[in-house]
């Protein structure tokens, strides 16, 4: 897809996300704030199971996994029974769907592992759950059925049909779960980065390096054994990447997932002053596929090489103006996509025409980068719309903003403009000792969004308490509720929080064979 530049694309969308982010779209009039409020006030976890009930659908789990056949007819009665006490649940209280992220290792290959974390998904309340799909550079597909340049999760000898994604999709079924499939977008992961048939695909800033070569900000991921490391990102507009990409989400959705949801949907973020994008080389927007883009974006000689000099130099200067003038004397104003020359009636020098098209060139490039964003999650929303299924992109709710006079948070991850149809999954992860941040963060996203967009907010955090200035998931769902009726679905990060004890003894045993 070779989507063009119109002027808004360049001009008006970055004008209007500098001038016009403190625009009031949405009121709250209570304070859904929480500070020194008791947790008592805050709203209390629903749907939850009964430990009466917990203990008895854990026994005969326990015992059918044993072989036991009535103690497995007897399990597979009280799923059926708890499925329908979820659903009703959920219908008559807020929020009517209740998600949680799930990372699945090869150990929940052994019998009744996965069984075990799906029920304690049911016995919480939850009736969603993402599993995550794609992420440290492998795939939760099966050895023997893996088209993708990634490894399989599972790669053990004997183990090579063992499909977990659809294992976790008809399980989760059984069990009154919608199960999406939850995937890293533009991030390919540490095992992508080291191929040397795919090194064209990475992304490459101006210095010619990968993000391999730079330190990178620490994200909640690292908390659920995410090394930083693992983050590689890839030039979204590489045909190789966009391959790959497909191949994924195709062999995802034969397994037929109840939705999709894009995450890392956006260029990486770097720590102090590399966390913001300020020059031309600061941009991810130097591989050769993206590179060759953003100079067909020129629309005459004089455009295009005012684009190339600018790109390969960083800058431009009087003397390349008055070169270009001189090279291509028969064209009028440099033209690119969506620029609007000015109607000067008296002619400029160079020097005077500097610095509005400096100006111009470093909104283009910032423009191409974002676009290059865009075209990938369209790209990789496209089947996921044609199955009929949901479709989320995950986002964080700042990532979008400008910093300074000219610059740009290095994400660069213009939610603001993903596709309206799709469910928004706003990061409201901020940590500020009370609930204001994350409320901040949530309707910065309210006011921005279409009507008739989804709104999702993913919360972190723990049931029952605080930790290091994180309020506890209920005060979170108190102050969420009380932004008002738009909101019917959260999600909460993660179940490895929850439930740590668990998710070691699943990430570090050892897989069995019958």
């Amino acid at each position: 897809m070779k989507t063009p530049l119109s002027a808004p694309a360049i001009t008006g969308h970055w004008r209007r996300l500098a001038c016009c982010l403190g625009t009031a779209l949405l009121t709250v009039t209570a304070s859904p704030y929480l500070g020194s409020r008791p947790a008592a006030a805050a709203l209390k976890a629903t749907c939850q199971a009964t430990p009466e009930q917990i203990s008895k659908k854990k026994n005969l789990r326990q015992a059918a996994t044993r072989g036991d056949s009535e103690a497995s007819d007897r399990y597979k009665e009280l799923l059926a029974a708890e499925a329908k006490r979820l659903q009703e649940c959920r219908s008559q209280n807020w929020p009517g769907n209740q998600a949680i992220w799930l990372r699945l290792y090869p150990c929940d290959a052994n019998p009744g592992v996965l069984e075990a974390a799906l029920d304690r998904i049911v016995d919480k309340g939850y009736n969603q759950v993402y599993v995550e799909v794609f992420y440290d550079g492998q795939v939760l597909l099966p050895q023997a059925d893996n088209p993708t340049p990634w490894p399989s999760v599972v790669r053990s000898p004997g183990f090579e049909n063992v499909d977990l994604l659809a294992e976790s999709i008809a399980k989760g079924r059984e069990r009154g779960l919608k199960v999406y499939a939850w995937l890293f977008t533009m991030n390919f992961g540490y095992t992508y980065g080291q191929r040397q048939d795919r090194q064209e695909a990475l992304a490459r800033n101006g210095e010619g390096q990968t993000t391999l070569s730079l330190s990178q900000e620490a994200t909640l991921h690292d908390q659920t054994g995410n090394a930083q490391v693992d983050r590689v990102f890839i030039d979204p507009y590489s045909p190789i990447a966009r391959r790959d990409y497909s191949w994924l989400v195709s062999s995802t959705l034969k397994r037929k997932p109840d939705g999709v949801l894009f995450d890392y949907v956006r260029y990486m973020r770097g720590t102090g002053p590399a966390s913001v994008v300020g020059g031309v080389k600061d941009l991810w927007i130097y591989g050769s596929a993206s590179r060759e883009r953003l100079w067909q974006r020129g629309l005459n000689q004089k455009g295009t090489e005012l684009i190339r000099r600018y790109f390969t130099q960083g800058n431009i200067t009087a003397e390349d103006i008055q070169a270009v003038d001189n090279l291509y004397s028969n064209e009028g104003e440099p033209l690119w996509q969506g620029r609007r020359p000015p109607k000067i009636k008296t002619v400029a020098t160079a020097a005077e025409r500097l610095p509005l098209l400096q100006w111009e060139l470093w909104y283009l490039s910032v423009a191409h980068a974002v676009q290059g964003v865009l075209d990938f999650v369209n790209l990789a929303f496209e089947p996921v719309r044609q199955q009929g299924i949901p479709g989320g992109v995950v986002f964080f709710p700042y990532a979008n903003r400008p910093v300074g006079n000219s610059g740009y948070d290095s994400r660069l991850q213009a939610w603001d403009r993903f596709p309206s149809e799709m469910e928004w999954h706003s990061m409201a992860y901020g940590n500020c000792g009370n609930t204001k941040c994350i409320v901040d963060e949530i309707q910065r996203v309210l006011r921005m969004a279409a009507p008739e967009t989804e709104i999702v907010p993913a919360l972190a955090g723990y049931w029952g308490k605080s930790e290091k200035d994180r309020p506890s998931l209920e005060q979170q769902m108190f102050a969420v509720q009380r932004l008002g009726r738009r909101i019917n679905s959260v999600s909460h990060f993660a179940y490895s929080w929850q439930e740590p004890e668990s998710d070691n003894e699943r990430r570090f045993c050892q897989l069995k064979l019958d």
